[in-house]
């Protein structure tokens, strides 16, 4: 299955400095005071205390072991607040209103389960109804509630240093659906394998079959749910973008259609994939395999020379793909390989010809509005036959993805406008603008380096201020500005997509892994087919969609980093006592995260470097032989590794 971008930020090696570099808490409202109560979610330290995350982002509130009643690290709760003093604002857990964790996934010790996820502490086992285990196996535990926290061991893993066993407690710790329930596989079996001559001849869609469609994918990717096509139409162009009618399979309140809902998303590991949906519709009827009909959702798009768009519609159709392209060949026919070219019909090389034409001038376009786009490499996995990791490297970027890229933004802009403009219920990609605290740490830390960005920064601001950097400063800046945005999610109200600088944005491209694109499949086809009462129809759907669509991308996401974290930390096992160079990627008052050339990265305790000082405002840690910043280039030696964690210490 492919995975494609999930928003303007391409997926990058976020367990770095990203989630490891000082950030100042705060909020946007005044704190509240003693005897008041506050809703917000716990954050566990791992330590017996946590933390309250108020929903109202009024600051952070610090709840000792004794005051959380039973609650556990990612529960949704009410709390009293006991202290508002500005030395210590704390709260007691009153109740607890959802919970979102009921196994704990950790190394048995012979006592307790030591949690893989840090936000818990250690978990008392009760014998009583366990399943025996031996010391250093990683076991599932079903949380019994209670403080101190107790579980029974209901499921043994496997030793702790197996990598099929961490990625398998990875899937448990976040709750991830491996398997579809019977009613779904059921009515997946009862969908046919072709598509009839009366759905393709049915009214209003439209047959694209004679056109040079192909798809261009990832080498390894099974499922295709998006087919190009580019033509010129006068001194302008004219770009077909066809995608997968995921939406006539998978009807509204079906089996399929719930279990897609509750999953929200496929869910990509370098060794497997948790798909949205099973593979008899992923792999099969709706995937756009070369040389079979297939029914897709069409938005055909018409550009000047200029590469501006001057007409399009949107409507219901069925293509037969003319080529199944990966990036790599697509890249060589563009770049002019004559062997590649050989070996694809004629009508596909020219017809990628002019797809590179426009994908130029679309890109300038969006430069020129001030899109902002930061220089971070994708790290990617490869597994080997026997389950281990063969290597991690840095993914370079190919211009036939970026080409695919530019379609489906433009794609996703086009119908995001057409249907707010109809003012029908939708779910939009909504990405705002940096928070001001977040700003004004950005702007602060600038000012060190004599940048500077304005107060409200506009996207082109961004853009300028990074097309103003180069060298080792340009790998610091992208990585500060990065942490200074805001978190893109779904919504319902079409509020623009800040990064993209686009006034309106959808996510229409990918509905055989995404489920807010079926939602707006579904609303689509509706609207085409000439269906009144849209609001009543769909309004409620489309909040739901929206809601849980972006709390299951949020845990899939954090499911992904977990499972990359723990692999590149096995493919260093092997390493410890071996030099290499690193440049620093975070720096904490504790020590400094370095990343060597691979994108893996590891943590310099502050005590290794002899002691050391943060001075948040730099980003710096001044230690008695030098001062480490951000982007500086260090020599380290890889001290350990535990689990999903590599040390480094510096190099003598």
């Amino acid at each position: 299955m492919k995975k494609g971008n999930r928003n303007f930020i391409r997926k990058t090696n976020k367990s770095s400095a990203a989630r490891k570099t000082s950030v100042k808490r705060g909020g946007n409202r005044a704190p509240h005071s003693r005897g008041e109560t506050i809703r917000g979610t716990v954050q566990g330290s791992g330590r017996g205390f946590a933390f309250l995350i108020p929903f109202d982002k009024s600051g952070d509130l610090f709840i000792a072991g004794k005051n959380l009643m039973g609650a556990i690290h990612g529960d949704e709760v009410e709390a009293e607040i006991i202290s508002s003093s500005r030395a210590r604002r704390e709260c007691a857990v009153v109740k607890v209103l959802r919970r979102v964790h009921f196994e704990v996934v950790g190394v048995y010790d012979g006592e307790c389960v030591l949690p893989r996820d840090r936000g818990f502490g250690k978990v008392y086992v009760d014998d009583r109804g366990s399943l025996p285990a031996k010391i250093g196996d990683l076991v599932v535990g079903k949380l019994a509630g209670g403080y101190p926290l107790e579980c029974r061991i209901t499921e043994v893993l496997g030793g702790e240093d197996d990598i099929t066993a961490g990625l398998t407690g990875i899937v448990r710790s976040y709750n991830l659906c491996e398997r579809f329930p019977r009613e779904v596989t059921r009515e997946a079996a009862a969908v046919p394998d072709r598509v009839s001559e009366d759905e393709m001849g049915a009214k209003g869609r439209k047959d694209f079959r004679g056109e040079i469609t192909v798809t261009i994918d990832g080498a390894h990717s099974k499922d295709f749910d998006d087919a190009i096509c580019v033509t010129r139409a006068g001194d302008g162009y004219r770009l077909g973008v066809y995608i997968a009618d995921v939406a006539h399979y998978v009807r509204e309140g079906s089996a399929l259609d719930r279990e897609a809902l509750r999953r929200g998303t496929s869910v990509y590991f370098a060794d497997r994939v948790l798909p949205m949906l099973p593979e008899k519709l992923s792999n099969g009827i709706c995937s756009l395999n070369e040389g079979e009909d297939r029914l897709t959702m069409c938005c055909v798009m018409d550009f000047d020379r200029e590469g501006r768009r001057i007409g399009y519609f949107v409507c219901e159709g069925v293509i037969r793909s003319k080529a199944r392209l990966t990036y790599a060949e697509a890249e060589a026919i563009i770049a002019g390989d004559e062997a590649v070219q050989k070996a694809k019909p004629k009508a596909v090389v020219g017809m990628l010809k002019v797809a590179a034409e426009l994908a130029r001038l679309l890109k300038t376009r969006r430069d020129e509005r001030g899109a902002v786009e930061f220089d971070l490499a994708e790290c990617e996995i490869e597994m080997a036959a026997d389950g281990t990791v063969a290597d991690v490297r840095k993914k370079k970027r190919m211009f036939s993805e970026g080409l695919i890229e530019e379609f489906m933004l433009a794609a996703n802009e086009t119908v995001a406008e057409h249907f707010c403009r109809m003012k029908v219920p939708f779910v939009y990609r909504v990405h705002e603008a940096p928070p001001a605290e977040k700003v004004e740490a950005l702007s602060e830390f600038l000012s060190t380096l004599g940048l500077s960005i304005p107060a409200s920064p506009r996207p082109a601001d961004y853009r300028k201020l990074l097309e103003s950097c180069d060298g080792a400063v340009k790998g610091i800046v992208d990585r500060v500005a990065l942490r200074s945005m805001s978190k893109a999610d779904y919504r319902t109200e079409c509020m623009g997509h800040y990064g993209l600088a686009a006034e309106f944005y959808c996510h229409f491209t990918s509905p055989i892994r995404r489920y807010p694109d079926l939602a707006i499949h579904r609303i689509i086809k509706y609207v085409l087919s000439g269906g009144r009462g849209a609001e009543k129809k769909f309004g409620e759907f489309a909040k739901d969609a929206a809601a849980r669509s972006s709390e299951r991308e949020r845990i899939s996401d954090e499911a992904e980093r977990s499972a990359d974290d723990f692999l590149k930390a096995q493919f260093m096992r092997d390493k410890i006592g071996r030099e290499y160079d690193a440049v620093v990627s975070g720096v904490t008052e504790w020590g400094l995260f370095a990343e060597i050339d691979n994108g893996i990265e590891g943590m310099i305790r502050v005590e290794s470097l002899g002691g050391g000082e943060f001075d948040e405002g730099r980003l710096a840690l001044v230690t008695p032989a030098r001062t480490f910043r951000l982007g500086d280039k260090i020599r380290i030696e890889v001290e350990s590794v535990n689990y999903d964690k590599v040390s480094f210490l510096p190099a003598k």
